[in-house]
């Protein structure tokens, strides 16, 4: 999707929730959302790393967002419910939900991983997205035309040494966006589709990889096509898609 296009009223009057969108793929995401005319919920861990975005957002001109701090690793259904009650009272709807909150503390053989990390890993990776996206069911089921869009890998589809639990749960993604979109498309109008954004500069990136260089790595702006594409109406009728970029 590098070169589509999008009009510039794109998602005008729609509410998108964006997860990890403090930095990386989703405050590169969020940025574009609210670009074409969104109104961002935008969520990560601590509301103190999403102020400078909301205000980035705010002196742009788009519509007002609002700020859902999560913590993916110890929220409940219950929280969850709540939060997504917070929404519909404050803005009344949800259209999208992009999911690109990720986490991975490091890289190790399957011998020598911690079981709390693995525990955590899948936690915030799988666990969480499930429990957010059933709470949001009822919200986008009300929606005219709503989308849920996973943040997927390409070590979801072949496994690749030492990415332990972050593996795992990329398979489990994949197999939850394909599950979820069989069971909306003929009985909702949501749409769920995955995009794998393959490798791209991000804090969790120049995490694992401290040796590389990270000029040499396309930015995160760059992959932001493919979730306005998915977001909007360009694609109605597009459903348990993986878009590579």
């Amino acid at each position: 999707m590098e070169n589509y296009q999008p009009n510039p009223d794109l998602l005008a009057g729609r509410v998108v929730l964006v997860t990890g969108a403090a930095e990386g793929i989703g405050h590169a995401v969020a940025a574009a959302c609210a670009r074409y005319g969104a109104t961002l919920v935008l969520s990560d861990r601590e509301q103190r790393d999403l102020e400078p975005l909301y205000d980035e957002l705010e002196a742009g001109g788009a519509p007002e967002p609002a700020i859902l701090p999560l913590d993916l690793e110890r929220v409940d259904d219950k929280g969850l419910q709540g939060a997504v009650g917070l929404i519909d009272g404050e803005l009344g709807r949800l259209d999208g939900l992009v999911h690109c909150a990720a986490f991975a503390p490091f890289l190790s053989r399957i011998d020598d991983y911690d079981a709390t990390e693995w525990e955590r890993v899948l936690r915030i990776n799988l666990t969480a997205p499930f429990l957010l996206t059933q709470a949001c069911l009822p919200l986008l089921r009300a929606a005219d035309d709503a989308s849920v869009i996973f943040t997927l890998d390409r070590i979801g589809r072949r496994g690749a040494a030492y990415w332990g639990a972050y593996c795992a749960a990329k398979f489990g993604i994949e197999g939850l966006m394909q599950t979820l979109a069989e069971e909306t498309r003929d009985s909702s109008n949501i749409r769920v589709n995955g995009i794998d954004p393959g490798i791209v500069r991000t804090g969790l990136r120049a995490r694992l990889y401290p040796g590389e260089d990270p000029s040499r790595l396309p930015g995160a702006e760059t992959v932001t096509g493919s979730y306005l594409y998915l977001l909007g109406p360009d694609a109605v009728g597009v459903t348990g898609q993986r878009l590579p970029l």
